[in-house]
């Protein structure tokens, strides 16, 4: 029997998104999906975003209070559900970082809300076992780690390809060390990166991304096929944010591409950083990691795609199929 399954729409290109795209691609067989507007994604005005868009939800969110409807939901609108909804949803719990409220104060209380009503629900879902351990110090027993997961044929296809081609098609020189900095947006730390690396010889600083910060240094805002092979054609990854995230895509993405990296390990990062064997930066030698980096062994690189391809698809498939059974 199909489930009747809703969820936030999957649209965007953060890595809450794709994840939420990948839940419904690997579940499409079993799952009748249907979505309800994501409106702080639309809202241009920062200030008060969250809070405008519980209030345009919370109409919505009643038309669904059904005994034929489940949900996988990951947004503070779960507060809007009755404890019958509650008890029929999967929450994704990505991460929780203060720096990017946008309706505070009032923000902060609505978060404390929903640590307390999160027990309500049938399963927590989180992507690293940082964030698991936060949610049982908050009350959250039943917390599942479902690892964010990669298409591993689409992986492999990049890293045969030609490195030297890949570097010519971004203008990146051979005595060049291009260092990918992650995405050009608030608190990832990416302009920290470049100013870090500022003025030092044959070392270039690479972006993606919206570039919401005005990322001054070089900035690519690519379609996936072509990130990827930017991903191909660098040569050490530094990854310092500011935030707390959940389980970085870009990091991961970076290590199974061969990239050797520094990891900051903060929260998630943490977890993925441990797991692939990737160090942490060093600011006051930063421009010497990055060279000794650049000169790791391939063994490394190796033993660090082994780590992270264990979370192929069809991980992901059967980790998520065992916990929608939990709502069927």
């Amino acid at each position: 029997m199909v489930q009747t399954v809703y969820s936030m729409e999957p649209t965007g290109r953060t890595g809450g998104r794709v994840y939420l795209r990948m839940i419904h691609n690997v579940t499409a067989e079993q799952v009748r999906w249907g979505t309800v507007p994501d409106y702080k994604r639309a809202d241009r005005i920062r200030r008060w975003r969250k809070v405008r868009h519980l209030q345009h939800l919370a109409p919505v969110i009643a038309a669904l209070d059904r005994p034929d409807a489940s949900f996988v939901w990951d947004d503070l609108s779960l507060l809007l559900f009755t404890p019958g909804m509650r008890a029929r949803t999967v929450f994704v719990f990505h991460h929780y970082e203060p720096l990017q409220h946008d309706s505070a104060p009032l923000e902060a209380v609505l978060w404390q809300q929903l640590f307390a009503v999160l027990p309500e629900c049938a399963a927590v879902v989180c992507v690293a076992p940082y964030w698991a351990e936060f949610l049982q110090h908050h009350g959250v027993e039943n917390v599942h780690v479902i690892y964010n997961a990669f298409d591993l044929p689409e992986i492999d296809t990049v890293r045969g390809l030609d490195r030297a081609a890949c570097r010519a098609e971004f203008g990146l020189a051979a005595d060049t060390i291009a260092v990918y900095a992650g995405k050009a947006v608030h608190w990832k730390g990416t302009e920290h990166v470049a100013g870090q690396l500022d003025g030092t010889p044959s070392m270039r600083v690479l972006a993606t991304g919206s570039n919401t910060i005005g990322f001054a240094g070089t900035h690519h805002d690519l379609p996936r096929d072509q990130y990827l092979r930017l991903l191909r054609a660098c040569d050490v990854g530094v990854f310092m944010p500011r935030m707390q995230e959940g389980w970085s895509r870009c990091a991961a993405e970076a290590v199974l591409l061969g990239m050797p990296c520094l990891i900051r390990p903060l929260a998630g990062l943490g977890d993925l950083a441990a797991l692939s064997g990737q160090p942490a930066p060093d600011l006051d030698r930063l421009p010497k990691q990055v060279r000794d980096r650049a000169a790791a062994p391939q063994e490394e690189a190796r033993a660090a795609y082994a780590a992270l391809a264990q979370f192929d698809t069809r991980y992901f498939a059967d980790a998520w199929s065992t916990v929608l059974a939990k709502i069927s």
